[in-house]
């Protein structure tokens, strides 16, 4: 991976105007473009046009775009990197041994071809025992340490008021189909993905011998339908202070009495918590209600449902055809499953993500790369701090407290600073279903480790080998993995106009994350504390209300507009990412203009490379899946709706009220 040099600590931002740059080509796609659309009239579809036009989404793919392109290049790469796991003679318990052993249980087909369901029979047996709600409360409670979505899930993350600790928390989870407005809307869209949901579970039921797979599969789709009715929008889920109601258990036990809590934190391995977290009371409570109301019969048909989905793809074919007929066809539109070695792939790395990270950086991130983009993050995190000495609605105090809590930002570029242990889990390359189940095992223990602990900052939530980057409010700290630093994202041989424009936003994106509707909520110490003034909130709210009307008006398919407040943080983030991108480019020139390249000035290719990053093509079933349940916009809208803010953009294209991208100024949307 190559990467932009850096060339003194104390540079408020990286020069660029060198002859270095003016030598370097231009990092734009100009074979993408479609020249019958005019810049100043569809951005994105000037920048992109004609690889939209040309471009198809690959059979075994819901969508396409840029991401998708690194994507499959880091899938070769960790190919290779698994596959040498496995042929080598490495040492029984190392890393690299559990690596290639899970990859080769996975894809020893004729071996899970006869093992049929013969892996969960203990599983299904411990459900058929369940015979009363208090059973039922005991599995559900079970079923946490085996990664099985139920309809109470419990974790362990760190407590939102007291970021030094961590607090177990208890959440609505358990639908199969991938948000509640799939079973409450009578939109055809979401009738026909009703219809596949039960086909899929009747299909279930057939292979494992359960008498009526049909009518079962309907009584289970009825039970979940109750379950959604009660759950809390995705909407409301944003708002952290709402969600946090910290309670003892036996206030959870008066919450939902007919849950039995002692019983269900017992089985889940948190019989001695003190407190926790439980994020949708309203919904506990009815999910109680629900477990004496239901026939026990129907909820062992639930649990039954919950256990082959979660084991279907470690089954024979029948399961794993099954799955994606529902997932992939129905849900997302794709033709073909993924080639079983890419899904090999996806679980190796899943499962023992640190240990196949640690081998990807040993060979795709050198070190020295790992400080050059320390120093970017550094420069931007410079230019966000100027751009909020420069806000002109938000009073001198909360702007201090605004600075206090971005200078605290912790960055982590590339990979962790310590590796993980996996000397504990056991991995057999005869036994898929088992290493899935210890895997989830072995997951849920090291976070309830953590229980009664300092909070250890030094870990990371996403792994090097993610095409991915994030915020985290409690942590108060942006992450980089390894993977995205790197072309097309960034490009060290590329003009610094379109990294600034790629990554760069990229960057500003993620630390804008700590000052969204969000993530402003959380202050310096990563603790949910109101640090503004009154009226600097109310001003900020009056912003945000008219990017959530922007957006809310667009509309990716017919009669289905974007959801404004569903995806309003990630909308400030692109807003705000890109705006401060620009700001720290224009401040990197020192006063001097960029080179003209390929007939476009700096500026130019500075907001086609932002476009280019967010080309994309969807499927119709998979885009109205991420309306309903994505906090991002789709792509187009992505590149659209942040460029449209940005004053830049109206300078290097000299936009004029004719156009249709142009804005009033009064219009555009401005908050960081």
């Amino acid at each position: 991976m190559r990467l932009l040099p850096i060339f003194t600590a104390s540079a408020i931002l990286l020069a660029s105007a060198s002859a270095a740059c003016a030598a370097a080509h231009s990092g734009i796609h100009s074979a993408d473009f479609d020249n019958s659309v005019r810049p100043q009239d569809d951005l994105y579809q000037y920048a992109n046009g004609a690889w939209l036009k040309h471009a198809s989404i690959p059979s075994d793919r819901e969508s396409y775009g840029v991401f998708d392109e690194l994507i499959d290049l880091n899938d070769e790469r960790l190919h290779g990197i698994i596959e040498s796991a496995a042929a080598g003679q490495n040492p029984p318990g190392s890393d690299a041994r559990k690596i290639g052993d899970l990859f080769q249980s996975f894809m020893d087909v004729p071996a899970l071809e006869k093992l049929g369901v013969t892996p969960l029979r203990v599983e299904l047996a411990a459900i058929d025992s369940v015979s009363s709600a208090q059973a039922l409360a005991r599995y559900m409670g079970r079923a946490q340490s085996l990664g099985i979505d139920m309809p109470l899930r419990l974790s362990v993350d760190v407590d939102a008021k007291d970021s030094s600790r961590y607090l177990a928390i208890g959440a609505q989870g358990g639908l199969g189909l991938p948000d509640r407005d799939y079973y409450l809307q009578d939109d055809a869209r979401f009738k026909h993905a009703r219809n596949a949901y039960v086909a899929y579970l009747t299909q279930l039921f057939s292979l494992t011998g359960e008498p009526n797979p049909a009518q079962i599969a309907r009584d289970v789709l009825t039970l979940e339908t109750q379950l959604a009715r009660a759950q809390w929008s995705k909407v409301e889920n944003r708002d952290p202070a709402r969600t946090y109601n910290r309670m003892t258990p036996a206030a959870l036990g008066k919450l939902a009495p007919q849950l039995d809590a002692d019983d269900f934190l017992r089985a889940g391995k948190m019989g001695n918590v003190a407190a926790l977290d439980v994020s949708q009371p309203s919904y506990v409570k009815t999910l109680g209600q629900l477990m004496t109301s239901q026939p026990i019969a129907t909820w062992r048909s639930y649990l039954k449902a919950r256990l082959l989905n979660h084991a279907a793809p470690y089954l024979s074919r029948a399961f794993v055809d099954a799955q994606f007929a529902f997932e992939g066809k129905a849900l997302s539109g794709t033709p073909e499953n993924l080639p079983r070695w890419k899904r090999g792939v996806a679980l190796t790395q899943k499962g023992l993500g640190e240990a196949v990270g640690k081998l990807y950086v040993a060979h795709y991130f050198p070190p020295e790369n790992k400080a050059r983009i320390e120093q970017l993050v550094s420069n931007l995190l410079k230019a966000y701090a100027s751009s909020i000495d420069g806000l002109t609605w938000m009073s001198p105090e909360t702007k201090r407290r605004a600075q206090e809590k971005l200078a605290r930002y912790g960055v982590k570029v590339g990979y962790p600073l310590k590796w993980r242990d996996y000397s504990a889990l056991r991995i057999e390359r005869a036994d898929l279903y088992g290493n899935v189940a210890r895997i989830g095992a072995f997951n849920y223990e090291h976070d309830l480790a953590k229980l009664n602990q300092p909070v250890d900052r030094d870990e990371w939530e996403l792994t090097p080998q993610d095409v991915n980057a994030g915020y985290s409010p409690t942590g108060n700290e942006i992450v980089f993995p390894a993977a995205i630093l790197q072309p097309p994202f960034f490009d060290v041989s590329a003009d610094d106009a379109v990294n600034y424009g790629s990554i760069g936003a990229i960057i500003g994106h993620e630390i804008s994350h700590g000052f969204d509707d969000k993530g402003s909520q959380y202050d310096a110490n990563g603790n949910l504390h109101n640090w503004w003034r009154p009226e600097d909130r109310q001003r900020f709210d009056a912003l945000t209300a008219r990017l959530v009307a922007q957006y809310s008006a667009y509309m990716p398919l017919p009669g289905l507009h974007i959801n404004g407040q569903l995806t309003l943080g990630e909308n400030i983030a692109d807003n705000a990412g890109l705006q401060v991108a620009y700001k720290a480019y224009r401040l990197s020139l020192n006063g001097r203009e960029a080179p003209v390249i390929g007939g476009m000035t700096g500026d130019q290719r500075f907001f086609i490379g932002f476009a280019q990053i967010w080309r994309n093509k969807s499927r119709d079933e998979a885009l109205l899946q991420q309306i309903k349940i994505d906090p991002h916009s789709p792509d187009p809208y992505r590149a659209l709706g942040a460029t449209l803010n940005c004053d830049g953009f109206y300078r290097a294209f000299a936009v004029k009220p004719t156009d249709k991208m142009y804005l009033p100024v009064a219009r555009r949307v401005q908050i960081w």
